[in-house]
């Protein structure tokens, strides 16, 4: 009787084991793209009547569109880092001006989760982030290669140039080819340095913002209107500090005739349309590979971007032109009764590892300060107790625009932190949606300014003492 017993429990067993292997092979891949300084209306599905992104279009209309999608953050280095950690600047950076990110920050990194759950990761295109000394990066993927810009025209061996953009779809192309020999699902991060300036390595006559080859003519026979926040009067009501600051210094290098204005615009138009026909060679080959139909797609930037508007160029500051950025997430299990939406709910970059850990059913650790965007990819109301505000902030002493605050579905605050006494901002985006008008000195709103600034000093000082130890 033992020896028939014993080949049921092997029975029931392997039954248990293979309904675990189906069980783990239907969580679903995650290709995550990143671009770079791209604000959330560069984007044709959000209307903007000149980009064309017509790979994006496609995701947004089948799959969901965040319309206020925010970073908490705006400046690359720090966006990608709070991706990585889960963690806002404030509590995953040292606070002595380095922008260094303390060794306790990068104990929960969401690739070594995926990684610990079975899934392949990968990471080709832009690290920026400011670890400690000692850190490697590719000891956190499968399969790692970072691709920076400076300059973006990349020689290759038989002599001819590549743009960046091109080689980390070529790399992610590779990454899913290799796929079809892997068990388990896949995490593939294309991080583009596009549509980011070069600053230091132009070359003649296109501007600041070398394009991909494929996008050459692209817009040539197009007029860019001139900023819609661009009336010199907007500029001038800023305070002094922000007159002379990083904005303006970088406003003179790149827009501030209509021949430069022109030539950047359209070259920047062409790097984000590069990043849609990128994309689309890689989604070409996520096809051709049967791996579609399990793989969720996310798009996002790591912050937005001026343009001219307010007189400004770059991003850092506490507008919403610097602070909201693209976000577009596919899923392919999805019914069609949920595609298409669009979502107005109040998402952040700090809600994205979350995301990722959910969809991969791996438990979110409790030192994440962002949360998971599933319920409402998938349809679900907006869960109880969803944000209604969040803490921003940027460092930068050099060009006195440190600051930090709160936005509000209706309100946003603004402290900036260098100057003496603290100058700040109260915007009404309700009566006032261009924040063209301060109301911290009107009487009117002296109880919502006194609420945001306790608001403020709060959260400020509930992320520089968290605790980042998990079990």
């Amino acid at each position: 009787m033992k020896r028939p017993l014993a080949l049921l429990l092997a029975a029931v067993l392997a039954t248990f084991a293979a309904d675990a292997e189906s069980l783990k092979d239907t969580r679903p891949n995650i290709l995550f793209f990143l671009a770079d300084d791209q604000r959330h209306d560069t984007l044709g599905c959000a209307g903007h009547p000149i980009v064309e992104t017509p790979t994006i279009d496609r995701l947004a209309e089948n799959g969901v569109r965040f319309s206020n999608m925010f970073v908490t953050r705006s400046t690359c280095w720090a966006s990608r880092t709070t991706i990585l950690t889960g963690l806002t600047s404030r509590s995953s950076v040292e606070l002595d001006g380095s922008d260094q990110v303390k060794p306790d920050a990068l104990t929960e990194l969401f690739p070594d989760h995926l990684r610990d759950a079975g899934y392949r990761t990968g990471l080709f295109g832009k690290w920026h982030a400011k670890m400690p000394k000692g850190f490697k990066p590719e000891a956190h993927f499968d399969e790692y290669e970072r691709i920076f810009r400076n300059p973006y025209f990349k020689t290759m061996p038989d002599g001819s140039k590549r743009h960046e953009t091109e080689l980390i779809a070529d790399r992610g192309i590779a990454f899913l080819k290799s796929q079809g020999d892997k068990s388990g699902p896949f995490c593939l991060n294309l991080w583009f340095n596009a549509g980011h300036a070069e600053d230091k390595d132009r070359v003649p006559g296109t501007g600041h913002y070398p394009w991909p080859k494929a996008m050459d003519g692209k817009y040539d026979d197009i007029e860019i209107p001139a900023p819609r926040l661009g009336d010199p009067t907007i500029f001038a009501a800023h305070p002094e500090f922000l007159k002379t600051s990083n904005h303006r210094e970088r406003y003179h290098w790149r827009w501030d005739t209509p021949e430069k204005y022109q030539l950047n615009m359209r070259a920047y138009f062409r790097m984000l349309s590069g990043i849609d026909h990128a994309m689309a060679r890689v989604l070409r080959v996520l096809e051709e590979e049967g791996l579609a139909d399990n793989t969720v797609i996310v798009y996002s930037a790591d912050n937005g971007y001026y343009m001219g508007d307010r007189g400004f160029a770059g991003k850092w500051s506490h507008h919403e032109q610097s602070q909201r950025v693209p976000l577009i997430v596919y899923d392919p299990r999805q019914t069609d009764a949920i595609r298409g939406r669009i979502v107005e709910t109040m998402a952040l970059n700090l809600d994205l590892p979350s995301t990722f850990l959910d969809w991969a059913g791996v438990k979110i650790p409790e030192s994440y300060q962002g949360d998971s965007l599933k319920s409402l990819i998938d349809g679900d109301a907006e869960p109880d107790g969803w944000r209604e505000d969040f803490f921003c902030e940027h460092f930068n002493p050099r060009y006195s625009m440190s600051w930090q605050g709160v936005r509000g579905e209706r309100f946003k605050y603004a402290r900036y932190t260098d100057q003496d006494p603290n100058y700040e901002f109260l915007h009404d985006l309700e009566n006032d949606p261009d924040e063209l008008v301060n109301f911290a000195k009107n009487p009117e709103y002296a109880a919502i300014l006194t609420e945001l600034r306790l608001r403020t000093r709060s959260l400020a000082e509930k992320y520089a003492n968290a605790n980042l130890e998990t079990e």
